[in-house]
């Protein structure tokens, strides 16, 4: 089991979910800025890298499983079924409100004479984009809400789970050996996917998804047997140094195989520091938007299709580059953007789709009898 210290909630890791989906979001607003006004880089580095948000993500989803799974699952008290009821509780109809979203916002946008790239409605693509396997290199090109291929990829490693179970489980004892095999392996990866597609699996989405999780699920899962071993010593002075070197790694665009390894570090780090020493990032308002952090990363298409054609026909931005405060303006809204479909259609659906599950399984057990009377 876990050491004793460990809470069954990682508040401070909940809260680094928010900053991996504002990294995202950063890269894909950031060609709306009016950059060449303000005298900026057209893309600098560490906003470049932003697409490693996602890489984060995958780390954080391989931790957190084995967190909450991997002890039932080596001692053979995991449901399958009720382990994917779970995921789909948590992903599919957020998935489902975006994609909608994003087809009548586009509907709209061209109605109204507006410009849209070409692939947001792409109707040979919707039914991978339905049943969630637009990432397994089942859809044409991408289209609708584009970030959800990630969601895809993440539904490829939750159908995958148990054998990154089994593995891990049989690795417990050897935590060290895990992590620096899943380096090795996630580097040999990605040298060799570069060398032979000529692009780097980090930038994959729709073709090569469901592979690019691979690597980072399992660095995931071998960090959590280093992290349910002992706490690391120090945490809190750790996490903050390997932040530092996560920014200036992104900046001065260190391989990407690097800062997914030192984005681990960070994530085993945070694990390790309690919540009662985690300060801010224990807070409630950090953790809230921890919360809200699947609903920013998933809404970020449709308010950057209402947004910023919005903001550039009010302001008349040529080529959609919108002027400094503007531009804060709308990244300031997609939080709020986040909560209003967090409370509308995120937690509610989980809860309901998950209570259905629970009353489904409580009337299928066999009813108890009476205890007789003395």
């Amino acid at each position: 089991m876990p050491h004793e210290a460990a809470p069954a909630d990682l508040r401070p890791l909940t809260s680094l979910r928010f900053l991996a989906a504002m990294w995202v979001a950063l890269f894909a607003f950031w060609p709306n800025l009016d950059v060449a006004s303000l005298g900026l880089p057209t893309m600098p580095g560490l906003v470049g890298k932003g697409y490693l948000g996602v890489e984060l993500f995958f780390v954080l989803s391989g931790f957190i499983l084995c967190h909450v799974y991997l002890a039932a699952h080596g001692e053979k008290r995991f449901s399958y079924k009720d382990f994917l009821w779970a995921r789909v509780a948590r992903v599919y109809p957020l998935h489902i409100a975006t994609l909608i979203g994003v087809g009548v916002l586009g509907l709209g946008a061209t109605m109204a004479g507006m410009a849209i790239d070409s692939n947001v409605l792409s109707w040979s693509s919707l039914p991978a984009n339905i049943f969630m396997v637009h990432a397994w290199g089942l859809a044409p090109e991408a289209g609708w809400n584009h970030p959800s291929w990630s969601i895809s990829a993440e539904w490829f490693a939750y159908l995958c789970f148990p054998a990154f179970a089994f593995v891990a489980w049989k690795l417990r004892h050897r935590p060290v050996a895990a992590v620096i095999g899943a380096i090795v392996f996630m580097t040999a990866l990605y040298a060799g996917f570069e060398r032979l597609a000529g692009f780097p699996l980090t930038e994959a989405t729709i073709r090569w998804g469901a592979l690019r999780i691979v690597p980072c699920f399992a660095y995931g899962c071998a960090l959590y047997l280093l992290f349910r071993r002992a706490p690391l010593p120090r945490a809190g002075l750790l996490a903050a140094g390997l932040a530092v070197l996560i920014i200036i790694a992104a900046s001065w665009q260190v391989s990407d195989a690097i800062i997914v390894a030192l984005s681990g570090g960070l994530i085993l780090s945070l694990a390790s520091l309690s919540n009662a020493r985690a300060g801010l990032l224990a807070s409630k308002p950090a953790v809230y938007l921890g919360e809200i952090s699947y609903s920013v990363y998933m809404v970020v298409v449709p308010w950057k299709l209402l947004a910023v054609n919005l903001a550039a026909k009010l302001t008349d931005a040529p080529d959609k580059q919108l002027q400094l405060f503007v531009w804060l303006a709308i990244m300031a809204g997609l939080p709020i953007v986040a909560a209003v479909s967090y409370h509308l259609v995120e937690y509610p659906a989980r809860k309901a789709l998950r209570g259905w599950r629970t009353r489904r399984s409580a009337a299928k057990k066999p009813a108890q009898p009476a205890q007789q009377l003395a």
